[in-house]
């Protein structure tokens, strides 16, 4: 699909628009690497990236932006490398927070913190308190996040109130389920995005993403641009979600 032009872009409101998108920010690594770059360089080129996406979110109304940032299976990175992840997102932290507040933008991290530093929590919370009765956007940001992780974290929430008789064992179903997930207040899921051209969805959102669209694209991720963004909710919108229907009952 060819890069949408600016009067392009101004169209896509007369779009079918996904309420939630999730991205899986991949391709730093690449890009640095084909520049002769550390792997480092990508990471920091790949937060102008984020920027462009939460801008495109915000612009075209989309409902919430969630961004798989750093998965709980990445502590198996080279120790400068996750070093140096820690130390940008405390800088990117300190940095955008207050752009985001000013644009209307709610954040909220949503993963296992215990395993970060007493700083770094501390400026999560911190950005979580001052923009939390924002509307423009609901922007996640997944850290130590996993898709398995989020599943166990609802199971063992649920059997703690059977185990105090606060709840019944019939009463467990998706809705209560879901109810405990890290994403109770987000909109379904309509559209996955992963960058960086491979095809799986590595551990990220596995209970959210049930009926959710998939959107591949061989672009890494910090040449992710708004026209980029545009491009895969094209490609949304002329799909047919059906949910277990037939064309014709959905038509």
């Amino acid at each position: 699909m060819e890069t949408l032009s600016k009067e392009d872009s101004a169209s896509v409101t007369t779009l079918k628009l996904p309420e939630h998108v999730a991205i899986i920010m991949d391709g730093n690594g690449r890009w640095a690497k084909q520049k002769g770059k550390l792997r480092t360089f990508g990471h920091k080129a790949g937060v102008e990236a984020v920027r462009a996406s939460v801008r495109f979110a915000r612009r075209h109304k989309i409902t919430a932006l969630t961004l798989f940032a750093f998965s709980s299976e990445n502590w198996n990175r080279p120790q400068d490398e996750v070093s140096v992840l820690m130390e940008l997102f405390k800088l990117v932290l300190t940095s955008e927070v207050k752009r985001l507040h000013k644009n209307g933008v709610r954040l909220r991290v949503i993963g296992d913190l215990s395993a970060f530093d007493d700083k770094l929590v501390k400026k999560i919370k911190a950005a979580e308190a001052l923009t939390k009765h924002n509307t423009e956007l609901h922007l996640n940001i997944a850290a130590n996040y996993g898709g398995r992780w989020d599943i166990v974290t609802a199971a063992k929430a649920l059997a703690q109130q059977v185990s105090e008789g606060t709840l019944s064992v019939d009463a467990i179903n998706e809705t209560s389920f879901d109810a405990h997930t890290a994403f109770v207040d987000c909109p379904p899921l309509d559209l996955m995005i992963r960058t960086g051209g491979e095809q799986r969805i590595s551990n990220f959102l596995l209970w959210q993403c049930a009926y959710s669209e998939f959107y591949f694209t061989d672009t890494l991720w910090p040449d992710f641009n708004e026209d980029k963004f545009m491009e895969a909710v094209v490609d949304f919108s002329e799909r047919q979600r059906r949910f277990g229907k037939i064309s014709e009952q959905v038509s």
